[in-house]
Parts: C-alpha cells; structure tokens; sequence
C-alpha cells in the first residue's frame, strides 16, 4: 500500500474504521481515560456495545457507498478498540506509530495485519519517551497543526496525550512542514474544563474551511493564529455545550461531502446550506459518551 494523506479532506480511498465487538463492561469510574468516559459512567449512561456495533456499522455503510476501501482491527476480546485515530497515523507517505497510554498499548497488536500492508521503511516507531496520539495532529497540505500539554502536571493528567519531545521528533521528520503547536486546556474529570485532543476543539473541513471552538486553547492567540489562517469567514464557531456534544469531531469523505452526527443540525445546516456541501448523517450519540467521535474512530491511509 502506498500511504498518502496530505490533508484531512481530500477523496478518501482508503480507511481503518474501529472495532467494536468485544467491548467489554463498563469501566470502572476511576480507571476511565478521558473526562467524558468519567462523566457517562457517574452518570450511569455509559454506552451499550449493542448500541456502539450499531452506530459504526451506519458508519461503515456509508464509508463503502463511496467506494472507500475500509480495514477494520482483529478483535481483542473484552478491550474497547473504536478509536482507531489514536493507535497510528498517517502524514504524507509515513505511518507514525503512537506511544499510547500504558491503558491502550495492547490495541496496536490488532493491527498487526494492517502494518503489513505497508512497507517497513514508510513506518515510523517513535522513541518510548516521545508521546503522540493521531487526535492531537491535523495534516493540512503544507502545516501540521499539533495539540500539546505543556504544563508542569503533565504527567498528572490522563487527557494529556503528546508531549513537547513528540513535537521536536515530527519536526526533524518533516522539516518542511510548518508546525504549528497549540496548548489544550485539561482536565481529566469535567468535560466542559478540558480537550481531550486537538480534533475535539478544531478541525478542518473542504478546501479553505474550519470547526473551532475558541475556548479549548490555553493561550487566546493560538485560536487567533488558526482563524487568521482560514479567514474568518471560513470559520464555524462552536458553543460549549456543542464541544461537549463533539461537534468538531466530524469526518470528511472528501471536500464536498463529510459525515457528521445527525444530532448537530446547527452545524449540518450551516454546512449544506451555507458552504454547499453534502452532509452525510448518522447516529453517532452513544460513541459519543466515550470522549470520540467519527473522525476519532478511524485512521485513513490514502486520499487522492
């Protein structure tokens, strides 16, 4: 398989879509890794696998009516495998293999098939002490857009994904990518407080376009700087309660059609109606519950 992934929107080819069979039971609430797992299950509304299996196949179904070619992990028995984002990712040519927390490190087993397809000397294994996971790292043609902690409780923080030492490392392999880091608020507990990933508070959409949720940022300007870079009028605005609800967290197919939970009508409004696109909509509320949604739960290894 040659990889090519130059951005997060042109036509998608091919596609790793998360598994959800074998899920497991519900968590226990302190052993939870993001801060929307610990919400639903102290609220007693942590999902069904029943209802998971559900939502992705609708995923899948519409993935395949556009002829992308989809792979899907081997099954871990009782292990939750939906979001596949985190396990690897794609930039240009070469595959980054994440250093995901300890809680996770099993998942990359069940993708061992998938590696296969590609050539070794396009996989890139990171140093065990450089910390990345795909949510954090939007491809946009000549910028990487990277989501960091720079705080000194880092290592305190379980939403606290990639480090500053990850960020130097992508540097010196793509030395003519602009790079671009930006420092997420965290909070392992409340999801109003924190981001867990870069893509759950931005993310790109078309040709020229954007999802943003300013508050997700530690330092105002570093939601200037993407505005500025996409224009403000290119730019939908999202509220808290729709961050919470994961409304950047869309995926796209290609410039013109992307597809999003069918419970944003703002959004899916604003992008049918008013940037001409074609909105592919699907119940996505359960997956929801676990801190991802649709651009989480896949890992796309070629656009055109």
């Amino acid at each position: 398989m040659k990889l090519n992934i130059k951005n997060e929107t042109s036509q998608l080819k091919s596609v790793v879509l998360g598994q959800p069979n074998s899920m497991g039971g519900i968590p226990e609430l302190e052993k939870s890794y993001d801060a929307k797992s610990y919400d639903t299950i102290q609220k007693g509304i942590y999902p069904l696998e029943e209802d998971i299996i559900t939502e992705m196949n609708e995923f899948e179904k519409v993935l395949h009516q556009y002829d992308v070619q989809v792979f899907r992990p081997e099954i871990i028995e009782n292990y939750n495998q939906v979001f596949a984002r985190d396990v690897a990712f794609v930039i240009d040519d070469k595959m980054i293999i994440s250093n995901v927390i300890s809680d996770r490190a099993d998942e990359q087993d069940a993708y061992r098939k998938i590696f296969e397809e590609v050539q070794w000397r396009d996989i890139i294994n990171l140093p065990e002490s450089a910390h990345v996971e795909g949510g954090d790292v939007i491809v946009w043609n000549d910028y990487l857009f990277i989501g960091t902690c720079y705080s000194e409780d880092y290592r305190s923080f379980k939403t606290a994904r990639t480090n500053e030492y990850a960020i130097e490392i992508l540097k010196e392999y793509f030395p003519k990518k602009r790079i671009l880091d930006f420092e997420l608020k965290k909070n392992d507990h409340e999801p109003f407080k924190g981001i867990l990933h870069l893509d759950c508070t931005f993310n790109p959409v078309g040709k020229d376009k954007c999802i943003i949720y300013k508050d997700g940022f530690v330092d105002e300007n570093d939601y200037t700087l993407i505005v500025d870079i996409f224009g403000k009028e290119n730019c939908f605005h999202v509220n808290e309660e729709e961050m919470f609800e994961m409304y950047p967290n869309i995926f796209s197919i290609s410039p013109e059609v992307v597809v999003s939970d069918k419970a944003f009508t703002r959004m899916n409004n604003h992008l049918r109606n008013e940037w001409g696109m074609t909105v592919e909509e699907i119940p996505y509320r359960e997956i929801s519950k676990m801190g991802g949604l649709l651009r989480c739960s896949t890992l796309p290894l070629v656009r055109e």
